[in-house]
């Protein structure tokens, strides 16, 4: 069982590589849309496994499968 402060570091760590990913691919030249299609992750490591599904369990986190995980209000 993570502690509220590594669940606060973990969720803090996931956003700020999701966010980064996103920027990444706006800025390819690849696609024609500036648009990220990258929906989903996997965490940055570490941090303690149980932590991303304790943060599944809170709501913040939704999984994907595969060990990939997305942000729980995004479509």
């Amino acid at each position: 069982m993570a502690t509220e402060e590594e669940r606060k570091h973990a969720y803090k760590a996931f956003k700020k590589r999701l966010k980064l990913m996103r920027l990444d691919d706006e800025s390819g030249l690849s696609h024609g849309s500036n648009t990220s299609r990258i929906g989903g992750i996997t965490p940055p490591p570490g941090h303690p496994a149980g932590v991303w599904d304790e943060l599944v369990a809170e709501g913040k986190l939704k999984k994907e499968g595969h060990g990939i995980y997305s942000m729980a209000g995004e479509l």
